[in-house]
């Protein structure tokens, strides 16, 4: 039978970078093969949160693979069909909106694009202080778009931050089964 094959792509929500790496690892641990994708912020981008070096060394050590972070290098992603899957992680609302709106001028958006015209999954775990702002129209729309699944959702820090959701990180393996089978992993708003 043979492995199923994963995209994992980050985008620049650097405070849930970590977050995101260990979701990664408990997707490693169910012997999915993952090939890693990076938005040129991510991959370039040294934070107070990290290197960009070190972010690099330690995905490409965890997939056993170079990371895809340009254009040309993610197109083919599509035409070769190189994926059963591709996961956004974490996605940021600049990546939702040009998810939504077909725009492909990132790594990352380019990767989605190409692997949906197989008509197989995505799975965006969101991370953006805009979600229930300037984003929510975007998030609708993609709610609505086939193959597109989100990891459940919540409010993290209603108070301070009133229009930023975040997933629950802990749930992107279960919510890959389920968009595996076609299915969406329930409920995706999470208090």
């Amino acid at each position: 039978m043979k492995k199923i094959t994963l995209g994992y792509a980050f985008c620049g929500s650097f405070c849930t970078i970590k977050q995101s790496v260990a979701a990664l690892k408990d997707l490693l641990a169910l012997d999915y093969k993952i090939i890693p994708i990076m938005s040129q912020i991510v991959y370039s981008t040294d934070t107070r949160f990290g290197k960009a070096q070190a972010l690099i060394d330690e995905v490409e050590g965890l997939c056993g693979a170079k990371i895809i972070h340009d254009i040309p290098s993610a197109e083919p992603i599509g035409p070769k069909n190189l994926l059963d899957l591709i996961v956004v992680s974490p996605c940021t609302g600049n990546t939702i909106a040009k998810t939504a709106l077909g725009v492909t001028d990132t790594p990352v958006t380019m990767a989605v694009k190409a692997h949906l015209r197989n008509e197989k999954p995505v799975v965006l775990a969101i991370a953006t202080n805009d979600a229930l702002g300037a984003s929510a129209k975007n998030i609708g729309l993609l709610h609505n778009t086939k193959n597109v699944f989100f990891v459940p959702y919540r409010q993290d820090d209603p108070f301070s931050k009133q229009k930023s959701l975040i997933c629950d990180f802990t749930l992107l393996p279960e919510t890959v089964e389920k968009a595996l089978k076609g299915e969406q992993l329930q409920p995706v708003i999470r208090i």
